[in-house]
């Protein structure tokens, strides 16, 4: 139970802190800096911004599994057992959104001037299916390295990093490239638009979609390729 409250804690804390993060390199970059947004400008920004998932990493190590991502923790819900998956859906995704809006709150009172977030820039067809690829593309990438490199913190960290900024750029215009629920709906809790269809379907029921869609299609490549192995060896035996 203390590991439980203290899981979700941390999820609130780490939540809070990326809303915040994010924003903070843009201010950083283009406000301290006054740097434009021009080829050093964006090379700098993403820069940090990958130094900033290597921080987010390290604390999810410390924390022992905090995150910010409801993604992120429901595509391993989706393999454990009943009582982990109701424990992610009803408590700490929730706490994630909480943390998120809170973060995003406490951001706009300090820094009026940091905008309102993503938006989204095209119909609601294509938005949904460029989140539900982008987010089925970083899960496979995600549950490829954990289990091609499962010991390797800095390589695994440094390929996840690069692929989510990449994919975060492919997205940006579009939806804004954000594979990430809860930091959306901390935005859009801002602006109030977070109980539209637009937002639900999206922001949560594509990239949820996604998701499942990259667990099952991982986990039925992987039994394939499980089963060819055995069958190698019963051959060679």
């Amino acid at each position: 139970m203390v590991s439980k409250t203290r899981l979700i804690l941390s999820d609130f804390v780490v939540s809070l802190m990326w809303v915040w993060s994010g924003s903070l390199i843009k201010i950083f970059v283009f406000k301290v800096l006054e740097m434009e947004h021009d080829s050093r400008g964006e090379f700098l920004k993403n820069s940090l911004s990958i130094m900033n998932m290597f921080l987010f990493s390290f604390l999810g190590k410390v924390t022992k599994g905090g995150t910010y991502n409801p993604l992120t923790i429901l595509s391993s819900a989706i393999s454990g057992d009943f009582s982990q998956f109701l424990f992610t859906i009803g408590a700490r995704i929730p706490v994630q959104v909480i943390g998120s809006i809170t973060g995003v709150r406490l951001l706009i009172d300090t820094f009026p001037e940091i905008g309102l977030g993503p938006r989204l820039t095209v119909d609601i067809h294509k938005g949904a299916l460029t989140e539900g690829l982008l987010t089925f593309a970083i899960v496979t990438i995600s549950l490829g390295l954990a289990r091609k490199i499962p010991g390797s913190f800095f390589m695994k960290t440094w390929i996840s990093s690069v692929s989510k900024l990449s994919l975060h750029i492919l997205g940006s215009d579009l939806t804004g490239g954000c594979m990430n629920p809860a930091s959306v709906m901390g935005w859009a809790y801002a602006r109030g638009d977070h109980i539209t269809k637009e937002h639900i379907l999206v922001y949560w029921l594509a990239p949820i979609e996604g998701t499942l869609l990259a667990v099952w299609t991982f986990k039925l490549l992987f039994r394939q390729q499980k089963q060819d192995e055995k069958e190698k060896l019963g051959k060679t035996e």
